[in-house]
């Protein structure tokens, strides 16, 4: 128990009517991709982290820590892959890869980084454990163009219930707006005071997946999510990707990004190197 599939699943990469509906709406869903024996590896040894257990001996960026910190909060744990096997197995899947190339049109995909997250069930807290709209593409502009994608991998089923994610289709075609806000819980307040194109319209679509199923969206695609008013946790992990083209860009609000760091004020040139490693190559993939 505890090996994730190292094979890229041919009957999970997207059609070109899916790349189409991906190139309209800015998100897309994929069939099944982890069984239930790698989920349950998965719970497992995200429990681990909770727990300071480290695998590798190496801690993540951030981490919620059990007896620690509030348990009703959203817990949200950076570059979980640093620490142990099965979640770099995750946060590093060859069909996660060829997926995001296949969305992106590109010929390489590399890990921007993963965030593990676990919203709490429904308890007496007061804390909402939403997830504001936001536009990743807002938190990496150290990035000079958004050629970034995200694939949500759901640990659990999710649905409207227990606070699965709401898309915006079409507004990755609308450009960096001034709106994002990862931590905001009044997202009524958010979307009134959002500056959307003319002609357009603010449309949410629940993104409901099956545990297994990766939600794929581009890295300019408005999206958030509600509260969990279920009993149990919603279990995820969001890996963010990026095309082989992606270039730093030194100077930008964004080099306050761990990851800006790995580029040691290289301005212009391409995010490369083991912090950053690759998903998928269409050289070694034909």
């Amino acid at each position: 128990m505890g090996t994730i599939q190292k094979q890229v699943n041919g009957a999970c990469v997207p059609t070109q009517e899916d790349v189409d509906f991906f190139d309209r709406n800015g998100y897309w869903v994929s069939p099944v991709i982890f069984s239930e024996e790698e989920l349950a590896a998965i719970k497992e040894h995200q429990d681990r982290i909770y727990r300071a257990e480290f695998e590798t001996g190496r801690a993540p960026v951030c981490n919620w820590l059990e007896g620690a910190d509030n348990p009703r909060a959203l817990r949200k744990t950076d570059n979980s892959h640093w620490c142990d096997s099965v979640l770099r197995g995750v946060a590093t899947n060859p069909t996660i890869g060829a997926i995001a190339g296949k969305l992106m049109h590109a010929d390489t995909i590399r890990l921007w980084h993963d965030q593990l997250l676990y919203k709490p069930g429904r308890g007496t807290g007061r804390e909402t454990a939403n997830v504001g709209w936001h536009q990743d593409f807002s938190y990496w502009q150290c990035a000079q163009e958004p050629t970034l994608i995200t694939a949500w991998v759901a640990f659990t089923d999710v649905d409207l219930t227990n606070g699965c994610m709401q898309m915006v289709p079409r507004s990755h075609q609308w450009g960096l707006l001034k709106m994002s806000d990862f931590f905001e819980q009044n997202m009524e307040k958010q979307q009134e005071a959002m500056d959307i194109p003319e002609n357009e319209k603010f449309t949410t679509v629940p993104i409901i997946m099956k545990a297994g199923q990766v939600s794929f969206h581009h890295a300019l695609t408005i999206h958030g999510s509600g509260a969990n008013a279920t009993e149990e946790a919603r279990r995820s992990m969001a890996v963010h990707l990026m095309t082989g083209e992606t270039r730093y860009k030194a100077g930008t609000r964004g080099d306050g990004h761990f990851n800006a760091g790995f580029m040691k004020g290289r301005d212009g040139e391409l995010f490369d190197g083991e912090a950053f490693p690759v998903l998928y190559s269409a050289a070694t993939s034909s």
